[in-house]
């Protein structure tokens, strides 16, 4: 079990940055493949960027081009940089983490709050 921690969410208006990082603690992540999802009011739950074991990426068709995920294993955490960002990007973004991606991840974070105003 691998225990997750979010921070660096907060209110930008559009176009701004913000840098998310995620704390994790209990197991190294370096034998995990990570993500980012998020959940805006009264959506489902939404993929937002993955990082493989190996540093393969993956984005969402709405983010790719503005945000970066990252890790860094040596300090156990998870960063997802946002750059240009837009109302549509407001919602609880949470970390999770997992032994194989293709099966799903098992381990999640509590998320932070990502306000964007236009």
């Amino acid at each position: 079990q691998v225990h997750l921690v979010e921070s660096g969410g907060g209110l930008v208006q559009a176009g701004d940055s913000l840098r998310l990082s995620c704390a994790a603690s209990g197991r190294t992540i370096s034998n995990y493949d990570m993500a980012w999802f998020r959940q805006a009011p009264g959506k489902a739950s939404e993929f937002v960027a993955s990082i493989t074991k190996g540093t393969s990426t993956d984005y969402s068709d709405s983010v790719k081009g503005r945000f970066t995920i990252s890790r860094d294993n040596a300090k156990n955490t998870l960063s997802l940089q946002m750059n240009s960002l837009k109302p549509d990007d407001t919602a609880i973004y949470s970390c999770a983490a997992g032994r194989n991606r293709i099966y799903g991840y098992e381990n999640w974070g509590q998320g932070t709050q990502v306000t964007v105003s236009s």
